[in-house]
């Protein structure tokens, strides 16, 4: 079975919340009958057959919500109004709405660590204090370097190739 083209597809979007207090274990299942009750308490039986709202997904103190498009502010009205589940107080705080939820799991993962600094550190025998930098077994100098992403430029008489990396690309020498 083909998949649908994206324009056939449902339209949906996701909210991220955190969870209040730090630290709660939480049961998927069991936040979807509270969010679901919430929606339903509110906005009424329609309304939640509209919003269509589902968790799909509990991990590291954060809380993913799917709804239709166009349902956000309904379903995030009604997050607020959850105020505990399975006998436990708990609050859901609004982060963040997109449409993907790929990009919502991103605010809250831990950023990587950067690659050791001897990648980074001037080569004794450069000129000026260049840095250098190997990628694809080749040597490049060091353009810019700001958090994970590093500027390189190709060494060499006739290349003047410019290439914009992150610092996993690299190779430590």
């Amino acid at each position: 079975m083909t998949p649908r083209p994206p324009t056939m597809r449902e339209k949906r979007r996701y909210i991220l919340a955190k969870v209040d207090p730090a630290g709660t274990i939480i049961d998927q299942k069991e936040l979807y009958f509270a969010v679901s009750d919430a929606v339903t308490s509110l906005w009424g039986d329609s309304a939640a057959a509209v919003v269509n709202a589902a968790v799909v997904a509990a991990e590291e103190g954060h809380v993913i919500v799917r709804c239709q498009r166009g349902t956000e502010r309904e379903l995030a009205i009604a997050l607020s109004t959850v105020t505990g589940y399975r006998d436990q107080r708990l609050t859901l705080r609004l982060a963040a709405a997109s449409g993907t939820m790929e990009s919502l799991r991103a605010r809250f993962r831990k950023p990587k660590q950067p690659a050791p600094a001897e990648v980074y550190s001037p080569d004794p025998g450069a000129e000026n204090g260049e840095r250098e930098a190997v990628f694809a077994g080749k040597k490049f100098m060091v353009a810019g370097c700001e958090g994970g992403k590093v500027d390189v430029i190709e060494k060499g008489f006739k290349n003047a190739n410019r290439l914009f990396l992150t610092t996993e690309d690299l190779e430590v020498p």
